[in-house]
Parts: structure tokens; sequence; C-alpha cells
């Protein structure tokens, strides 16, 4: 028999629907986790039909697909991080919840896709309980925007007091840290986050990158914070170096297509000439 031959590298999770449009989502969350020489795996929970323009169609999987997809691979190649992105209802987030907690998976990112950067609401009020009281509580970390923020808090969100104290509060839901994005923040506070760990409460700034090319930010956000727990990074410096991460991407967003383009994940070969 043939030895087996080959690199030795961390596997992180994304559970999440898919984009056809190939901005956010599973997409970005792989690309993401192999800029970070991290091998990707995935469990896909809806298939979307999208583009830069927005969702035309939102199709569900069924609950137990899910979870097969998640067993298959801790089953093989076992997980050092995961990462929750759009779950869709309140089936799938539990039986996601259950199986993670069964299966011991750590280093959990819960990207709480539950409103859409401009206030729509994207899930039923059931799921969004279910989010709050079975998954967030395993969560190392959780990624809100403003407007799931003022859901989990309850807090309406204006200033940077309001983004502290909705952390504050959104950290008694149990994960281990909270991190408050300000992407829909308002004027400077646009592109401030603030990051709450039960003691800690820091301000994290990036600088401003002007550009309508924003598609995915959140999902390769949470991706990037993954990747950098899977690589044995502590949690605050997972963080850290996903904000520069996606500020470096972003300076390479991609204009494809006639509404709001993606990130550009692979941006050391956006610098090279075709």
């Amino acid at each position: 028999m043939r030895a087996r031959t080959g690199l030795s590298v961390p596997v992180a999770m994304t559970v999440a629907g898919s984009d056809s449009g190939g901005g956010a989502g599973i997409q970005a969350d792989l690309r993401t986790f192999a800029f970070h020489c991290v091998h990707g795996t995935s469990a896909i929970t809806c298939v979307t039909a999208q583009n830069t323009l927005g969702v035309t169609r939102v199709d569900a999987l069924p609950a137990a697909a899910v979870i097969a997809q998640i067993e298959a691979v801790v089953a093989d190649m076992g997980v050092q991080a995961t990462k929750t992105g759009m779950l869709l209802n309140q089936e799938i987030i539990s039986a996601v919840a259950d199986r993670i907690e069964a299966l011991g998976l750590n280093n959990l990112v819960v990207d709480p896709v539950m409103v859409s950067r401009t206030g729509a609401q994207l899930i039923d009020n059931d799921a969004v309980m279910c989010l709050r009281s079975k998954l967030i509580p395993q969560a190392a970390i959780v990624t809100p925007n403003r407007y799931e923020a003022q859901i989990l808090s309850g807090l309406e969100i204006l200033t940077l007091d309001d983004m502290r104290s909705a952390a504050q509060r959104i950290h008694r839901l149990g994960s281990t840290a909270v991190l408050v994005k300000g992407g829909g923040m308002q004027g400077s506070l646009r592109g401030v986050d603030v990051w709450f760990d039960g003691s800690r409460l820091e301000t994290l700034s990036a600088s401003t990158v002007e550009t309508t090319n924003t598609h995915g930010t959140g999902c390769t956000l949470a991706a990037a914070i993954a990747a950098n727990l899977a690589l044995g990074k502590d949690l605050f410096s997972a963080v850290r170096l996903a904000k520069d991460y996606v500020s470096a991407a972003l300076q390479y967003a991609l204009n494809i297509g006639q509404g709001q383009g993606p990130v550009g994940h692979f941006f050391p070969l956006l610098q090279k000439p075709l």
C-alpha cells in the first residue's frame, strides 16, 4: 500500500446558505477559509437565487439533510472551528444547535443572520427566539449587525454608547464574546465595532473604504474569525485579524454585476496584472 502524503491543515466548517451570485453565504466563507490556508467544509441550509441586485428565491433544505452534512464532515475530518450564517427557520436552527452540542464542536462563530443591513427582518420571531436560547449560548463569539443587535438586546442603537450597552446585554445570552458591528451605523461610526467578553469592552476601528461593493462583508468577517480560531489564534486576536482582512478585501472589491458587488477575497491575486 502506498503511504498517504500531503499537507496537514486545520479544518473549518460553514453552516449557511448558498448564494448563487457567489458574493456571500458558503461561497464567501469557503473563499475566506482558503485564503487563510484552512480547509473549508460546508453544510448548506438553503439555496438562494440571487445576484448583485438582490434575492429572488429561497428554498430551505430539510433539517435532516443539514445535520447529515455536519455529521459526515465531523465523523471523517474533525472540525477545528465552525461558523453559522443563514439558518433560515426554527427547525434548522434547533437541529443545528442540538447537533453542535452533541458533537462538542468548539470555536463556534455565530453570525446571527436575521436582519439585512437595510433593516429588513429575514427570519420569523420563533426562529429568533430559538437562536437566542439554543445557539448563541454555545458561541465563542456572536457577530450581530446593528439591526440584529437591536433585536437581540431590545435596545435602539443610534450611538457608540448604545452599541456598548447592546454588546453587554447580548453577552448575557451566554456567548463567550460579542462583536456588535457598525457597518450599518451612520457617519463616523460606520465600520466601528464594539467587543465585549464579560470584562473587556473595546472599540475596534478600521479605515473606511469608499465603495458600494460590500456584498458579503458580514459573512466574510465571521468566516475569517473562524479561520483564525482554527489556526489557533486567541479570540480577540482572531477578531482583529479578521477585521484587517475584510478591510483589505474591501479595497479590492469587485465591480461586477449591475448592483452591489462582493469584496475581493483573494486580493493579493487581484494586485497582479492579468
